[in-house]
């Protein structure tokens, strides 16, 4: 079998999934196993690939209206935090127990309720006569994000099957790395046509009209076949409860970092968070115990497949958008570029991570979790060498560049994101497939809040501290004590990003080297065997 090259010697690490995974999903659960015609499959999957987009648009093109924000609606440093923070809290606080229902009950029907939300609250964000309204709005919109992201997982994993997945896989991390690189692009054009003053209204009424679009195609296309729960398989929600207040203490003192000056007694809600945790495995152990159905299913946990995929997928997420802010922020405020141009120089990573994430979608069933390895070994060369770019080249030449360094990380990138899906998600049931894949997206949010927090913070302060023992903290874009400042942040920041994405590579080494070695056993015994049957 072809993926005894991922899982070692074919024998399944989870027999408490075991005949559920291998069982047709019609079975298990309630879940059609007639697939709709390759049409109409194809479509639906267009349908959840564009809201995906869209919903990920919002974490970074978003960031480049701040400016346009604080001049318009007088916004304070805490507020325009706020923007950012609760959109990312909310998103990450939606997503298992989206999950968790959208296998429960119904995909289609989750699906449908977070975009009408998502498009309604981007309508209200719009409109927003003042900040406070802004904030609660942006709240609400990052609920409905993260209702809608569980979805579109769980609903791949429901339309398709095999190698087909992985190529659905593969276009998806096409299109959410494109959507990760374009964003400061596409929010630095908003701005410009709607102007430096209330431009930022722009980036939420894109979303209405193609929101409705959108809403249009989902009720016409998405399977209506639903997941209907057993009797055992009521909604646990002390055990959501739990979760949610573990997930908010975790992200809270990393989304509200925005610099050396902040108070540490904010990470006292680590200790929280730690309370929380074991109140939630405690809960979800007695639960299960009871003959209940948890939240989640610890079990998953033993595929050594999804605990390494999760761990490789949170530690890169908390490098690569980290690494997108770190480059606008260099090129704006140290350079003094344009918005729109800033944005642009990720334009490369974007192209050459769609192709890669194409390539990797269609050859990871054969070439497992090695192509991830090299995918992340490319990061690692086309993130030094943006270091470099950023370092040694002359202003006028920095950008170029960089987009040149863009284009090997990007396609290292494209071998990463969708081929590590295929992978962490290639052993999980169908009807388990939504809280999975909502796991795997709450990795990516909790990676990209400490991600983020920890590069502002080195890069900020540097540049405060440089400036200041400088005296040119006033001094005109592009002097040569404000240059060395931000090189000096960017070269630091540019550190830390690669340690991670080193980390995820060590992680990805390690597990080939696992499967690799029980590959062999495998042949071995297997060799074994056909000997004494012969003699």
């Amino acid at each position: 079998m072809a993926s005894t090259s991922w899982y070692g010697n074919g024998v399944h690490p989870c027999p408490l999934l075991l005949g559920r995974a291998r069982r047709g999903p019609g079975r298990t659960g309630g879940v059609t196993d007639d697939l709709p015609d390759d049409r109409t499959r194809w479509r639906a999957f267009g349908v959840c690939v564009a809201v995906a987009a869209l919903t990920i648009l919002d974490l970074s093109k978003v960031n480049v209206g701040l400016p346009s924000i604080e001049r318009s609606l007088d916004a304070t440093s805490s507020s325009l935090q706020l923007i950012v923070a609760g959109y990312a809290l909310a998103f990450g606080l939606a997503l298992v127990p989206a999950g968790r229902l959208g296998d429960l009950k119904s995909r289609r029907a989750l699906f449908i309720t977070g975009l009408v939300a998502f498009t309604t609250a981007s309508l209200l964000c719009a409109i927003a006569p003042t900040i406070e309204v802004l904030m609660v709005t942006r709240i609400l919109q990052g609920f409905a994000a993260g209702t809608q992201m569980p979805q579109v997982i769980g609903l791949v994993q429901q339309l398709f099957r095999g190698a087909e997945r992985g190529r659905a896989f593969g276009l998806f991390g096409a299109m959410i790395g494109i959507s990760t690189a374009l964003g400061p692009t596409i929010g630095g054009g908003l701005i410009a046509i709607g102007g430096e003053q209330d431009g930022w209204r722009l980036l939420f009424w894109m979303n209405v009209p193609l929101g409705i679009a959108a809403l249009l195609f989902a009720l016409k296309l998405l399977p209506k076949g639903s997941q209907r729960p057993a009797a055992d398989r009521e909604l646990d929600i002390v055990g959501i409860l739990l979760l949610g207040a573990a997930i908010v203490t975790l992200m809270l003192p990393f989304v509200l970092t925005t610099g050396a000056g902040d108070s540490g007694a904010r990470w006292l809600w680590l200790v929280a968070f730690a309370v929380f945790l074991v109140l939630f495995v405690l809960w979800e152990m007695r639960y299960k115990r009871h003959g209940k159905s948890p939240v989640v299913h610890f079990e998953l946990f033993r595929l050594s497949s999804y605990r390494n995929g999760l761990a490789i997928v949170a530690v890169y997420f908390a490098a690569l958008p980290a690494s997108f802010l770190m480059v606008t922020l260099y090129l704006q405020e140290g350079l003094g570029l344009a918005p729109l141009f800033a944005g642009m120089v990720s334009i490369p990573f974007a192209a050459t991570s769609a192709v890669g994430a194409y390539v990797g979608g269609r050859i990871v069933n054969r070439v497992g979790r090695a192509l991830v390895v090299f995918g992340l070994f490319m990061v690692v060369v086309g993130f030094v060498l943006l270091m470099l770019a950023a370092t040694l080249t002359t202003p006028d030449v920095t950008p170029w560049a960089m987009a040149g360094a863009f284009l090997v990380g990007g396609l290292g990138g494209g071998f990463v994101v969708s081929p590590n899906q295929t992978l962490t998600l290639a052993e999980i049931p169908v009807e388990q497939s939504g809280v999975a894949g909502s796991m795997q997206q709450l990795g990516q949010r909790v990676g990209t809040a400490i991600g983020t927090a920890v590069v502002t913070s080195i890069f900020y302060g540097i540049v405060r501290g440089s400036t200041a023992a400088s005296g040119s903290g006033s001094g005109s874009v592009g002097s040569a004590a404000r240059l060395d400042a931000y090189h000096e942040a960017f070269r630091s920041g540019t550190t830390f990003t690669v340690s991670l994405i080193a980390l995820a590579l060590v992680l990805a080494v390690g597990d080939l080297v696992v499967r690799v070695r029980a590959s062999r056993r495998e042949a071995v015994d297997a060799g074994s065997a056909g000997g004494e049957a012969r003699a």
